[in-house]
């Protein structure tokens, strides 16, 4: 198993403007295109978890490779 980094932009529903990153670990024998197709449960916990949020986009990253420069 491996720890995945699901990455999400969240903006505050009060003032949308105000978005911020955030980071969710999760373990998975999979991919990264298997990460985005089982997102959604722990999209729809951070969010019943984060009420005055709404998630204004996501994507699967391996950690400590999404500051990596290519």
């Amino acid at each position: 198993m491996e720890l995945i980094d699901l990455i999400l932009l969240a903006c505050s529903l009060a003032n949308p403007t105000a978005c911020h990153e955030y980071h969710v670990l999760f373990e998975s024998a999979g991919s990264l295109q298997s990460c985005t197709m089982r997102a959604q449960p722990y999209l729809a916990q951070w969010v019943g978890e984060h009420p005055n949020f709404r998630v204004a986009r996501w994507h699967c990253a391996w950690p400590n490779q999404e500051d990596e420069k290519i």
